[in-house]
């Protein structure tokens, strides 16, 4: 059945705008897609890519390939544990004392992202707390210094096999506290930057020219690290690394035991620019045309969701359907009201739905209560996002 103006036009016929909605069917074979690029390796999901309880149980319960999640907040993961879901590794430190205690909690303590002594210390008293044994992962940064160049992002100091081990010893030194139970090479500059952006053509080229550069020491610097955390007497269960945008990569490091993808279940804009893999759009909201200001042109309500990171067009949402619309590139997505231009053949009356994709996964979640989830053409449920949810 193909994914028009007005098969969604239908299915949301009647329904207050703005909503957001998620397309079930396109959602499946996005898992069925990431676990075949996976290899047969288990997937973490990444949380922050999904934010609704509803779509992680339905990813997880319904593919086995998906193992575990990687959680962005504390809050997240305790309320994730408290629903039953297992196997939670944090993404990032948590310093917060109270928060920790909370995670170290028996008989489920989460797994605590750590990438220096002092997050060691603050894990091992908060386990205390509790008279709990909390596991800890061992966070490497993978980004590779280039000529005139940081290819990657800042996100650990732990560099080098030496930076390791020296974070294991101050685990080890902590006694029956915590232990290290993982390690987790994120190569954020393969994963998560675009290589066939639109209308980026020559940057295209270069950034793809980087990657070939960096895989190579991204897989070296990750296999001495975990090959001298084995050879100093460590045990590590699992080594992480990966994202949606180089399972193909990732899996072919030796050394890793797991990856971790989320935005790849629903396929927000920016993962469109990828030349190695096209996902289907999973995800989308709608928001309601009201007024038109001259010929060829719509003004929307609100609109205004813009993606973290480095500012840029990139980061705006793109109208999706009907075909051919269009952002104005004076004014953009805009907080109150979003002007396109479209000249097609779909006619767009006052309050008629224009679609819209967010630059990235789960952060649409963010700007909405539930998800309507669309299956076969209609309407099948509605369920809270984690800001409907949790507030």
């Amino acid at each position: 059945m193909p994914r028009d103006y007005a098969y969604y036009a239908r299915a949301l016929e009647g329904r207050r705008l703005p909503l957001a909605f998620a397309d079930l069917d396109l959602l499946e074979e996005n898992a069925a897609a990431l676990l075949r690029r996976a290899g047969g390796l288990p997937v973490r999901v990444a949380t922050k890519s999904v934010r609704c309880v509803a779509l992680l149980r339905r990813v997880l319960d319904g593919h086995p390939g998906f193992q575990g999640l990687m959680c962005f907040s504390a809050d997240e993961a305790v309320r994730l544990r408290e629903r039953g879901f297992t196997d939670l590794l944090m993404g990032y430190p948590v310093v917060d004392a109270e928060a920790l205690a909370e995670l170290c909690r028996p008989p489920a303590p989460v797994t605590l992202m750590v990438d220096s002594a002092e997050h060691v210390a603050l894990a091992a008293r908060a386990a205390r707390r509790h008279g709990t044994r909390a596991p800890l992962c061992l966070d490497v940064d993978l980004s590779v210094d280039l000529p005139g160049l940081r290819f990657g992002v800042h996100r650990s100091p732990v560099r080098s096999a030496e930076d390791a081990l020296a974070v294991a010893k101050r685990i080890e030194a902590e006694g029956d506290a915590v232990f290290l139970a993982g390690v987790m090479g994120y190569e954020a500059q393969l994963a998560g930057v675009p290589d066939a952006a639109p209308h980026a053509g020559a940057k295209n080229v270069v950034i793809r020219a980087l990657k070939r550069a960096s895989v190579g020491r991204v897989h070296a610097r990750r296999q001495a690290v975990v090959a001298a955390l084995k050879a100093a007497g460590f045990a590590p269960r699992f080594v992480n690394g990966g994202g949606t945008g180089s399972l193909e990569s990732t899996r072919e490091d030796a050394s890793v035991t797991e990856l971790t993808a989320g935005s790849g279940l629903y396929s927000p804009a920016l993962f469109d620019g990828y030349r190695g893999f096209q996902h289907q759009p999973a995800v989308a909201f709608a928001i309601p045309v009201t007024r038109r200001p001259g010929p060829g042109l719509f003004t929307l309500q609100g609109g205004g969701y813009v993606a973290s990171g480095s500012a840029g067009v990139d980061k705006l949402p793109v109208p999706y359907l009907p075909e051919g619309a269009k952002l104005l590139p004076l004014e953009g997505a805009g907080e109150v009201q979003t002007p396109i231009a479209y000249t097609g053949p779909v006619p767009l009356p006052l309050g008629a739905p224009v679609f819209f994709r967010h630059a990235k996964a789960g952060e649409v979640c963010e700007h909405f209560r539930t998800l309507l989830l669309i299956s076969g053409g209609r309407v099948v449920e509605e369920v809270p996002t984690y800001r409907g949810e949790w507030g």
